[in-house]
């Protein structure tokens, strides 16, 4: 007999409930599969390197219930588009300020005037409920995080060469030969930090370092920890006397 309540509802994948595209199934505690605990995947990279491009590409590939991105607090105005709770948690200084006096964040930074940072709370509910969560930062918040979270996968990617990066932030038509040499500047400061991370993508041809991108999270998955979780019933079966 199915012992299953059907509710046609969607959400999130929390702990205890598995469900389809259409509905969520609830069983009764006895037959719950434990869920594995989510893994935060740290992504870094120069101005140019093509890091958002990849994420976005790979979050297309991955259920919502199995990967998402971290969504930050500021304290900077929302932009025209922008909405609370997607794109980042607005708060006000006071809100921000009283969140890092109780130690509420894995790592923040002010940036021309404004705070940011990243929820420790919200980053590790989404990792208790078995979602993956890629995180975009730059070297030294990687680094706060690290020391907070060690489990935690890192990954730098890297352009091709410093004349292919050049091009690619000429080719934005957005800032002056300034600031491009600033940014340039900046770019190759933050590439001395590459052999601090877990993972070295070369950003080349894109759909090359998608794929790249891509297995190292199948292979995170398949580690013999994630897998013994998940399938700790099958594997008692099999050893069972």
């Amino acid at each position: 007999m199915d012992q299953r309540i059907r509710v046609y509802y969607m959400g999130f994948y929390i702990r205890g409930i598995l469900y389809s595209r259409t509905c969520i199934y609830l069983y009764p505690i006895s037959q719950v599969i434990i869920m594995n605990q989510g893994t935060l995947y740290i992504v870094s990279a120069p101005s140019g390197a093509g890091k958002s491009s990849l994420i976005q590409a790979l979050l297309k590939t991955q259920p919502l219930y199995d990967t998402q991105v971290s969504v930050s607090h500021t304290t900077r105005q929302a932009r025209p588009g922008e909405n609370h709770g997607e794109h980042y948690f607005f708060v006000t200084v006071d809100e921000f300020q009283n969140m890092i006096s109780h130690d509420e964040f894995l790592e923040y930074a002010c940036v021309f005037g404004n705070y940011y940072g990243t929820s420790r709370k919200v980053i590790e509910d989404t990792l208790a409920s078995g979602i993956d969560v890629f995180l975009d930062i730059d070297w030294q918040g990687t680094q706060q995080i690290r020391q907070k979270m060690p489990a935690a996968r890192s990954i730098f990617i890297l352009p091709p060469s410093r004349e292919e990066l050049l091009r690619r932030l000429q080719g934005r038509g957005q800032d002056s030969k300034e600031v491009i040499a600033k940014r340039m500047a900046q770019a190759v400061a933050e590439m001395e930090h590459y052999n601090e991370y877990d993972y070295v993508i070369i950003n080349d041809d894109f759909n090359t370092a998608l794929a790249d991108l891509q297995s190292i999270i199948r292979s995170e998955r398949l580690r013999l920890d994630r897998q013994t979780q998940r399938h700790n019933a099958l594997i008692s079966k099999l050893l069972a006397d």
